[in-house]
């Protein structure tokens, strides 16, 4: 690193006629190594005049110092002036001690300085060394101070050949700085190799040059080769150390505690790393209140810490400190910058609400709801409109019957007292009522003996009202027997006035009566039964029957209250049998129980009686009943009865020997289940009726929309034929199924050649090849019919004069429909068609007579189970029946019944 700038305009002339170098010189001796110094003879205070490499002496050194007290020597080995010093004589000296206190070693460099006479002196007793035989081109350590002074040109250094001996050298320069940027800062001159620079370098800008140096012949013979240099800038302390804001915000908690971290501040410096010049130094200047000091800053990483617990924000809310950061390791020579820091106290609930009163006192007419009677408020030194500071109240004692409610009103923080259900004048005159605050945050000190809530007590007076009738208790009962006389008189409901405690002069009135069953007296409020009453009624609930009362004074103010009128049961209804019908599958079960139920209540209702209530003795030789419970018995038959239907009268008596007689129908059925016999008319079980469930019913409905679906496809189906062309189709010959009627005696056989089937139509026609029965035409009846095997296309052509039939195969004839052509025209179309098929067919690919043109068949009785083998035969014989899969509707019968055949 290197010092401040000297200031006077005379020091400062005197430096810029003087040149500083730098020859270390070592020795073997205990001082590690000598270093010469070369400086101006006069030296201003806090000069730095050059560096020593203390790590190369001594590393684990940890105090250094130096003998001459005009000397000051820095960590990094900088050597500054601390005194202004005018060199009288040529040297002067001093030494830098190294010691280590832990180990108690000591080492010493020994540092000569001198001025520029003895400079010049030793350069040229140099050279008459070298020139005795020490090679000189080789690479020449050479550095400049940045922002030097001068004068310039400023000499650096000097580049010699030995080659000099015996030839001219003229010597040369190339490299940045030179020829490159930036240019012309330094030159050699040609004829002693002396090394200039002309102007003054900044280091942050340029660290070093690398050039390369040239000696040369005047004929351009080079004798040496290109010789590197390096300069090193050498850096000077002139870059001030910058934060990297101009303004610090930081946050910290009141209250926290001591060290906790404030924030972190950070500066850069753009001179060399790693020297003096770049070890910053951290620190607080002033702090703003100045009193007490709360904070504190870390020297090296800028880091802002509390040295105090004592933060409140209500006190001081806000600090500023201006802090400094300083070069040199904060010594008092170096460069500084200064900036602000602004450090924000942060809010926390340290404190309580308070009431600004410790009793207030309200009032508030009785009978009156949603009503505001008071505003409370309290004091919060906390930060406004946070949580620390606003207020939950609530209502600690008093409020048991929830008269009372207290909220925060949001815009002004204070304590809304509200009525939420009436109060009663007669009942309580006076309400004493203890409310506290807290905040919404939770109260951030730890426990203290104070309560960590602040109460206040609030008196509310009761007002009178005049006020009408009181129904109370608003529902009221009255007992009546259900078999009570019509005009049975019985206390109604009371309703009194409440000042008085008086029922006088109150009229009552019926507001509702669901079946009109009772009056009720206008003066007294008595009831009077109007009509009779069914305790088993179904809309009577647990056997109460409500009505509704109004209560009225003379002014007209009323009340509402509920009469309801029990019904005192009477045993009059005798136990039943719900389920009236009983079926006992015989195969399974020889009894079946049967469960009675009495409408009135249990002391009129259980334990049952049941017993057979008929004088028919053959009832009785069949049915027997037994007891199972107190509610249910079991009915067996006897004596084996055949399947059918019995009636059986059961009688059944409560307790008091109230009794019903209930009809049973009995089926004995021969079944598994009920459900077997529910459903199901059999002869097993008698004269039974025919029953049809929903399916049943849905089934034949969709079996009837069926039948008109087909009936109205075949009508579309002959309209739709009936449109198109009568003729034949060129593929005619590819038909599958031919039926067609002959007048002359058939083959006993009827077989498929080319894909065409011939039937003879008669009384035993069976199948596509069956055995067929004689063939007779009647008034020139024909009848030939085609289906496509592949589609489902049936063309038909009538011809004029004739009626065209299918005889059945039961002897009987039916009418066919446009789909049938007379011989005739069957034998022109498909002959010369047949004709033309053969004649191809009996051709090879040389259109040669194929050898099985014409063969000889003899009748062996029955057809060949192979199908034929010959030229003609197109299609398989397992493909043969493949147009049974798609006729259409009206032949589809014929096809399933030659199929099963």
């Amino acid at each position: 690193m290197a010092a401040a700038r000297p200031t006077g305009s005379r020091s400062g002339a005197l430096c810029r006629q003087l040149l500083l170098t730098l020859t270390i010189l070592t020795f073997a001796s205990d001082a590690c190594k000598n270093v010469t110094l070369h400086v101006p003879s006069k030296l201003d205070a806090e000069k730095f005049i050059g560096r020593v490499n203390l790590k190369e002496c001594f590393k684990s050194a940890n105090l250094i110092h130096s003998s001459d007290p005009d000397f000051q020597i820095l960590e990094d080995g900088s050597v500054y002036t601390t005194n202004a010093i005018l060199l009288s004589s040529e040297k002067r000296s001093f030494t830098i001690s190294l010691s280590n206190t832990e180990n108690q070693e000591e080492k010493k460099i020994f540092v000569l300085l001198e001025h520029q006479t003895k400079v010049l002196k030793k350069r040229h007793s140099k050279e008459k060394v070298l020139k005795r035989g020490k090679r000189r081109w080789a690479p020449i350590p050479c550095s400049m101070l940045e922002n030097s002074l001068g004068p310039f040109p400023l000499f650096l250094q000097q580049v010699q050949s030995d080659t000099a001996q015996n030839y001219t050298i003229y010597y040369s320069i190339k490299g940045p700085g030179v020829d490159k940027e930036p240019l012309n800062l330094f030159y050699v001159e040609r004829d002693t190799g002396n090394l200039y620079c002309t102007r003054s370098v900044d280091r942050e800008q340029y660290e070093s040059f690398e050039i390369v140096a040239f000696a040369t012949t005047p004929d351009g013979y080079t004798p040496e080769l290109p010789l590197p240099m390096v300069i090193k800038i050498e850096d000077e302390n002139d870059n001030y150390p910058i934060f990297t804001e101009t303004t610090y915000i930081f946050t910290v908690s009141e209250n926290c505690r001591v060290g906790s971290t404030v924030g972190q501040v950070c500066a850069t410096d753009k001179d060399e790393p790693d020297t003096m010049h770049t070890r910053l130094k951290y620190s607080i200047i002033e702090q703003s209140p100045a009193s007490p000091t709360l904070f504190s800053m870390h020297p090296k990483t800028g880091v802002i810490t509390t040295t105090s617990s004592q933060l409140d924000r209500e006190f001081i809310d806000k600090y500023q400190l201006k802090i400094k950061v300083q070069d040199m390791d904060g010594q008092y020579f170096g460069l500084h910058t200064t900036s602000t820091c602004i450090i924000n106290i942060g809010d926390v609930n340290d404190n309580l609400p308070t009431f600004t009163r410790t009793s207030y006192v309200t009032s508030v007419e009785e009978n009156t709801v949603d009503v505001e009677i008071l505003r409370v408020t309290v004091e919060d030194k906390d930060l406004v409109n946070t949580a620390n500071w606003r207020a939950n109240y609530t209502i600690l004692k008093g409020n048991e019957n929830g008269n009372f409610k207290i909220v925060t009103d949001p815009k002004t923080n204070e304590g809304v007292l509200c009525v939420v259900k009436p109060l009663n004048y007669e009942e309580r005159k006076q309400v004493n009522l203890q409310i506290g605050v807290v905040n919404e945050a939770p109260y951030s000190r730890e426990a203290s003996s104070r309560s960590a809530m602040s109460t206040a007590t609030v008196t509310v007076s009761v007002k009178n009202q005049d006020e009408g009738p009181e129904c109370s208790p608003p529902a009221q009962t009255v007992r009546i027997n259900e078999n009570a006389q019509v005009g049975t008189t019985s206390s109604g409901y009371k309703a009194y006035d409440p000042e008085t405690r008086s029922s006088s002069g109150i009229r009552y009135k019926k507001l509702n009566d669901p079946k009109g069953w009772v009056t009720v007296d206008e003066n007294s409020g008595s009831i009077k039964v109007f009509r009779s009453l069914d305790r088993e009624a179904e809309f009577i609930k647990d056997g109460i029957y409500n009505i509704t009362i109004v209560a009225s004074d003379q002014v007209g103010r009323s009340c509402t209250g509920t009469l309801g009128i029990i019904l005192e049961d009477v045993n009059d209804n005798g136990p039943s049998i719900p389920k009236p019908t009983v079926i006992i599958c015989k195969t399974v079960m020889s009894a079946a129980e049967i469960v009675a139920v009495d409408p009135d209540e249990p002391r009129h209702g259980p334990p049952f009686d049941f017993s057979l209530e008929t004088s028919d003795s053959e009832v009785r030789r069949m049915w027997r009943l037994t007891k199972i419970n107190d509610t249910a018995a079991r009915l067996s038959y006897q004596n084996d009865p055949p399947f059918g239907q019995y009636v059986v009268p059961v009688k059944v008596s409560d307790r008091l020997g109230q009794s019903k007689v209930t009809s049973l129908t009995v089926t004995l059925c021969d079944c598994i289940t009920e459900n077997d016999c529910t459903f199901r008319v059999d002869p097993r079980v008698g004269g039974g009726e025919v029953k049809l469930g929903k399916w049943a019913i849905l089934a034949i409905l969709l079996g009837i929309a069926l039948l008109f679906s087909i009936l109205f496809t075949l009508i579309c189906g002959a309209s739709r034929t009936a449109t198109q062309p009568k003729v034949f189709p060129d593929d005619l010959a590819q038909q599958n199924l031919i039926v067609s009627n002959t007048e002359a005696p058939g083959d006993d056989k009827v077989c498929s050649t080319n894909g065409f089937t011939t039937h003879t139509v008669g009384t035993s026609a069976q199948g596509i090849c069956g055995t067929a029965g004689s063939g007779v035409r009647q008034g020139g009846q024909e009848t030939i019919e085609m289906v496509r095997g592949g589609q489902q296309t049936l063309e038909s052509y009538q011809g004029a004069g004739h009626h065209h039939t299918l005889g059945s195969g039961r002897g009987g004839h039916t009418e066919m429909d446009n789909s049938r052509y007379n011989y005739s025209e069957w034998h022109s179309f498909t002959q010369p068609r047949l004709s033309e098929r053969v004649h191809l067919c009996n051709q090879d690919d040389n259109h040669k007579h194929a050898q099985d043109y014409v063969l000889t068949y003899n009748y062996e009785g029955k057809g060949s189970a192979a199908g034929s083998v010959g030229c003609c035969s197109e299609r398989q014989e397992e493909d043969g029946l493949e147009f049974l899969d798609n006729l259409e509707p009206k032949f589809r019968t014929l096809a399933e019944a030659c199929m099963k055949r």
